[in-house]
Order: structure tokens, then C-alpha cells, then sequence
């Protein structure tokens, strides 16, 4: 008999509501509901609706209600870093802040003032970016703190408002920098040098916690039964790890969407000088896994690129894009994506030709220009990275899963090949949701280990395989870019 389970999959972009079928040794996604996600802008500042975003979330929950299905359970993965604020009657309290609004670069100094980011860094493992949870909490007026029952990261709100269960799933709690990984608990000694209450975030639980039935009330109005709410990895990597269709050996991964995660699964957390000075964080994964990896800017560059365009007229979808890239010359101009200006939103064709001039190159002049020195760029980035991995790892990596969105972008996987030299397997694209998902079978007994979930993974998809090509070309074009870093 097949199984059922509901993911609410939560992107900076869009979310869905998505059926896994179990079933045979295979699982299968449909999804159910999908909406747009966008943080709006307030005053001058950026917020995420979350009361519409709840709303769009129990519409999802009628759909599946509407089925009649044996579904077994539900669970919300998410972005990391954000939160939600709760009063004493378990009320959210607005606004719900996005990590790109402007205030996160005052939290940083006043963190600093407080406590020294190496000290950060050796409590944490989590490279410093300004959007983290850390710096945005130091920004919270003394009085919205104090009068907070408790916070929940964003995925864990969502499983509360299904459970009534407080709980900030471990997955998540790891990307806000408040998190020890070696202790494994929130940090006591960063609560006290930036005076946060010890209870102020929620506990923290595990991966794959069976939290409790849902609501009473929920269940009624959605037509569901009681199934029972799991945190299964409520952070969207988290989850699209667990589902990374890899076999034993040396493979590293690459959760590609409006961010580019790269990284490998680790025992444990490596947490030193070489690690802090190069940029690389330790979240934890499924089963207390670690994922060493790297926050990369990623198709964020694409799809703001394609807002400015389609707001200034131009009807393009991400095939177009994709297809006057691939005409375009190679190699003409490269960015460094990891410089900060691409991190806001606005006018990125513009941001990108500012960069190309300043660095001596030539500004992309169309669509296709611009969108092919971006898929250079982070194909070229991507291989810096893996070598940075590689020394701290002292691995050799010998194939590169792909996941998420951007696996199913043809040309930037062979460019990864190519500017890698090593082969690329793409896909599942939505992985997040099946990771979301398998963890939810294994918490049920359904599945019965982390190994015979990837299994099923292999069982139910299609991978691309892409092989590296034009070797010369692109160890010409990687001095170049390594030049440009630099």
C-alpha cells in the first residue's frame, strides 16, 4: 500500500505544498499548491508577509485535505536565518524581518562591540555573513525581546502553527550562528555577551522529531485528520542534503537555487583558523551529520537580472535567458559573485556592468553577455571553492551532485564540469521537499535508515551525467578569474 506525506517547501521565491506518494520502493512528488514567497517592502524595509504566507499554507493543506488521502504526516522546510517573534499567547508578533534588509550591517557592528568574530567563529563553526541570525537579533529593540515568549526560526514556526509545539529543529537552529555544534545547544556564552534571555529561542530538537498530531482546529478546517506533525529538517539544504542521491566515496554537493550551497557531509564539524579564514560554515544535517560547505551567491544573479528586465519591458523567460547565453562569445567578462553588492536587489544587469568596468573588463552590453558572464563566473567560483574544500578536507572530490532548481540549467552544469574536471550529476530538482519527506518516513519507521532513503531516491529518479570537456580553455579562463578574486 502506498504512503502518504505533505512538505510545505518554503523558497525566498516561492513555496509549495507538495504530495509524496511512497510506494514500492520508490517516491514520486505532486504538487499541490504553489505561491509566491517575496519579501515587500515597508517603509524602506524589507519583511516577509507571514500571515499571507500562513494563509497560502493552509490552502495548500485544504488541497490535500480535499483528497481523502491515509496522508501520514506534514512538515515545513525553509530558508535559514529568519525568524519569527512570539508573545505570551503564542500570537506572532510583526514585523518578520528579511535577512536582506539594510539593517543587518548596523547588527554587525554592534555585535562586534560585543564579542570578537573569531570567538564567534570557534563558538559556531558558521563563516560570517551580515544576514545571519546573530546580527539581526542585535538589532531587536530591548523591549520587543523582552516581551517575547519565544522565537522560532521560519520552518519551525510553520510546524508550530500545525502542532502547537514550540521547537526550533536543529537543521536550522545551526544557520543562525547561536548555535554550538560540538555541545550541540544554543550558545550560552553568545546569549550572554549579546544579553539574549537563556529561553528566548525555542529548544532545540532533532532531525525527524515527531512533534505531535495537528491542531484540532487546523484539521477541521482543511479537511485533514489528525496525521501527525514531524520537524523533519526544517532547513531547505538540510533537507536537500538528506536527499542527495549519493553512494559512498568522495562526492561533494551543490543545492542550487537563489543560493549556491557547496560542501560535503562530514561526522563532524571542522572548526579552525583555515576553516574561519576561507569562508566555511558547519550546519548540522540529518542524523547530526555536518555539512562543511560554503554560502555562495547563486541564481539570485539570474532571476534579479530577469526582474529588471521584465520590469523594464522585456518579456523573457529563463530558457531565452539560457539560450542567448549560450550564443554569446565566452569568456569576455568575469564578476566575482561573491562581492557584496550583488547580495541587494535592484538593477543587477547594471550592478554587473558597474563591476566588469571597474575591474578593466568589458560591460556586458545585452541579455545574453550578461547572462553568460554570470554562469562563467560561478562555474569559475564553484571550482575555487572545491579546492578550498579539498585542502581543509584533505579529500579529493571525484563527482559533484547537483540539486535543487538549478539542476535542470543544461548550460551552467556543464560549465561547473568543465571549469570542476570532474564529472557533474544533476538532479533531483526538488530535492528539498524529498528530503523533507524521506526524513518525515524515517521518524514513521517507513524507511528504515538515512542509506536505504537515498536508495529510494536513486530508485525514483533520472540523473543527468555531464562530463567535463574544453579542459584548456577554462583552467586558462579559472587564472583569469583567480586573478580577478584577488
Amino acid at each position: 500500500m502506498p504512503t502518504y506525506y505533505l512538505a510545505c517547501d518554503l523558497g525566498a521565491d516561492s513555496g509549495r505544498v507538495i504530495l509524496g506518494t511512497l510506494d514500492g520502493g520508490k517516491v514520486s512528488l505532486e504538487e499541490l499548491h504553489r505561491f509566491p514567497t517575496g519579501a515587500t517592502k515597508v517603509a524602506g524595509a524589507l519583511h516577509w508577509e507571514f500571515d499571507r504566507i500562513i494563509n497560502e499554507f493552509k490552502a495548500g493543506l485544504k488541497k490535500a485535505g480535499d483528497r481523502k488521502l491515509p496522508i501520514a504526516s506534514v512538515s515545513t522546510d525553509s530558508w535559514g536565518v529568519d525568524y519569527v517573534v512570539y508573545d505570551e499567547r503564542g500570537l506572532p508578533v510583526a514585523p518578520v524581518w528579511c535577512y536582506r534588509d539594510s539593517r543587518t550591517a548596523q547588527g554587525v557592528e554592534m555585535v562586534k562591540e560585543k564579542v570578537e568574530w573569531p570567538t564567534i567563529y570557534s563558538l559556531t563553526g558558521i563563516q560570517f555573513m551580515a544576514l545571519n541570525t546573530i546580527y539581526q537579533i542585535a538589532t531587536e529593540p530591548a523591549e520587543r525581546l523582552a516581551q517575547a515568549k519565544h522565537l522560532l526560526l521560519i520552518g519551525d514556526a510553520f510546524n508550530f502553527y500545525c502542532s502547537g509545539v514550540a521547537r526550533n529543529e536543529v537543521s536550522l537552529a545551526s544557520t543562525t550562528q547561536l548555535y554550538n555544534p560540538v555541545y550541540k545547544r544554543w550558545s550560552r556564552r553568545l546569549f550572554a555577551a549579546l544579553g539574549l534571555r537563556p529561553d528566548l529561542f525555542a529548544p532545540v530538537c532533532d532531525s525527524g522529531t515527531r512533534l505531535g498530531p495537528l491542531k484540532k482546529n487546523l484539521a477541521t478546517e482543511t479537511g485533514l485528520p489528525q496525521i501527525e506533525v514531524i520537524a523533519s529538517c526544517s532547513h531547505d539544504t538540510g533537507a536537500a542534503v538528506a536527499a542527495v542521491p549519493a553512494t559512498d566515496g568522495n562526492w561533494a554537493y551543490l543545492s542550487s537555487g537563489t543560493w549556491s550551497l557547496m560542501g560535503v557531509e562530514l561526522p563532524d564539524p571542522i572548526i579552525n583558523d583555515e576553516g574561519r579564514n576561507l569562508g566555511f560554515t558547519n550546519e548540522v544535517g540529518f542524523g547530526n551529520t555536518i555539512r562543511l560547505l560554503k554560502n555562495i551567491i547563486g541564481l539570485w544573479l539570474i532571476q534579479e537580472s530577469r526582474r529588471h528586465w521584465v520590469k523594464t519591458g522585456k518579456k523573457i523567460d529563463f530558457a531565452e535567458m539560457e539560450r542567448q547565453a549560450v550564443a554569446s562569445p565566452a569568456f569576455v567578462s568575469l564578476i566575482n559573485p561573491d562581492d557584496p553588492r550583488f547580495l541587494s536587489p535592484d538593477d543587477m544587469p547594471e550592478k554587473i556592468a558597474d563591476f566588469c568596468r571597474e575591474t578593466g573588463q568589458p560591460a556586458p552590453d545585452n541579455m545574453g553577455a550578461t547572462v553568460r558572464c554570470i554562469y562563467e563566473s560561478l562555474a569559475l567560483f564553484y571550482r575555487v571553492t572545491l579546492k578550498k574544500l579539498e585542502r581543509l578536507t584533505g579529500r579529493k572530490i571525484d563527482r559533484l551532485h547537483i540539486v535543487g532548481g538549478g539542476s535542470k540549467d543544461a548550460t551552467l552544469n556543464q560549465f561547473t564540469a568543465n571549469a570542476l574536471k570532474i564529472p557533474v550529476l544533476a538532479g533531483p530538482t526538488e530535492c528539498a521537499a524529498l528530503g523533507n519527506i524521506l526524513v518525515q518516513a524515517i521518524a514513521l519507521g517507513h524507511v528504515e535508515s538515512h542509506a536505504a532513503a537515498r536508495e529510494v531516491v536513486r530508485n525514483s529518479f533520472e540523473l543527468k551525467t555531464y562530463q567535463p570537456q574544453d579542459s584548456a580553455q577554462w583552467d586558462a579562463a579559472a587564472a583569469r578569474f583567480e586573478k580577478l578574486l584577488n
